[in-house]
C-alpha cells in the first residue's frame, strides 16, 4: 500500500517473485510457461473479508467450498489503509483477473459486502451469479457512530471505519442494491436486546440484525453468534455452501426475502438500467 510493492504468492502463501507489478506478472508468464496450466474454468467463490481481517479468517470456509468443486479465491485489500470505494477498485482487479472462469460466486463478512456494492455502482460482470452477506452492516454501523470521535478508532479503523456510520448523506446510504441473487445472514443473540447494550434491538456484538436487512435479498437467516465468528459457524458455513449452490440458505422450509419498497424497486431498477447502459 504504502511502497507500491508486489508479491507473487501461490496458495500456500509461498513468494515466487517481488517487485513491481511487471516483474510479478513476467515470473508468473513464465511458471505458467513451465507447468503448463491450463486457462481457468468452471465455477468460482470469491471470499473478501471485513475491516481488521484477513484472507485467513476465512480458512474454514474456503476448505468447505473447495470440498464441493469450487475454485476458490481468498482475497487480501488493506481495509484499513483506503476508503471503501479504493477497496472496491482492488476487487475490480480480482475479477478482471479471473479469465476462462464461467461463474463468480460472492461470500463476503462485514465491511467486505459494502466493498462489493461500491464495486457494483462503477463495474458490472455477468458471470456474478449469487452472493452470501454474513454481517454486514448494510444500513449502517451504530457502533461506528459512537466511536468515529475516538482517536484510538480513527487511528486502527483508518478512512474506511469513518465510513461505516449511519448518517443519512454518508456512503452506505449511496450504494446501489445488487442486481443479481443475494442472501444475508445476520448474527444474532436471539433476544430484544442483543449481545451489545450500546446497539438498540438484537445484534452480534458488533452490527445489529436490521443493519444487516437489505431489501432485495432473497433470503435471510439468522444464527446465533457473535460478529467475528460468523464466518466460522457451522450453521452460517452450511446455509452459505447451499444457497451458493442452490439459492437457499434452508434445507427445509420456504426462502425469508426481504422484500424491497416499490419506490426503491423503481429506484433501483433504473440505476441497474443505467449500470448496464454503460
Amino acid at each position: 500500500m504504502l511502497t507500491g510493492h508486489y508479491r507473487l504468492l501461490d496458495g500456500d502463501d509461498y513468494r515466487h517473485a517481488s517487485g513491481t507489478r511487471e516483474q510479478c506478472q513476467k515470473r508468473l508468464d513464465e511458471i505458467k510457461k513451465r507447468l503448463k496450466l491450463p486457462p481457468m474454468s468452471g465455477k468460482s467463490v470469491i471470499l473478501l473479508h471485513g475491516i481488521f481481517r484477513s484472507s485467513k479468517s476465512f480458512q474454514k470456509l474456503h476448505s468447505r467450498l473447495e470440498s464441493e468443486g469450487y475454485h476458490v479465491f481468498s482475497v487480501d485489500y488493506p481495509s484499513t489503509r483506503l476508503e471503501i470505494p479504493g477497496a472496491a477498485d482492488y476487487l475490480h482487479h480480482v475479477i478482471e483477473s479471473l479469465e476462462g472462469v464461467d461463474e463468480i460466486n460472492l461470500v463476503v463478512h462485514s465491511m467486505g459486502g459494502l466493498v462489493v456494492r461500491s464495486y457494483l455502482a462503477k463495474h458490472q460482470d455477468p458471470r456474478i451469479r449469487r452472493m452470501v452477506m454474513m454481517g454486514v452492516p448494510n444500513l449502517g454501523a451504530r457502533m461506528a457512530d459512537h466511536l468515529r470521535s475516538n482517536l484510538l478508532f480513527r487511528a486502527l479503523y483508518g478512512p474506511a471505519g469513518d465510513q461505516l456510520g449511519t448518517e443519512k448523506e454518508g456512503l452506505i446510504t449511496s450504494l446501489p442494491t445488487p442486481d443479481f441473487e443475494f442472501a444475508v445472514i445476520a448474527g444474532s443473540r436471539g433476544t430484544l436486546k442483543g449481545f451489545n447494550p450500546i446497539i438498540s434491538g438484537d445484534d452480534d456484538g458488533t452490527v445489529s440484525v436490521a443493519s444487516t436487512r437489505l431489501p432485495g435479498a432473497s433470503d435471510f437467516l439468522m444464527v446465533r453468534c457473535l460478529h467475528s465468528f460468523i464466518i466460522n459457524n457451522d450453521d452460517a458455513i452450511e446455509a452459505t455452501v447451499r444457497f451458493v449452490e442452490q439459492g437457499r440458505l434452508r434445507e427445509k422450509g420456504d426462502p425469508h426475502p426481504i422484500r424491497r419498497p416499490k419506490a426503491q424497486r423503481a429506484s433501483d431498477d433504473a440505476a441497474g438500467a443505467q449500470r448496464s447502459a454503460r
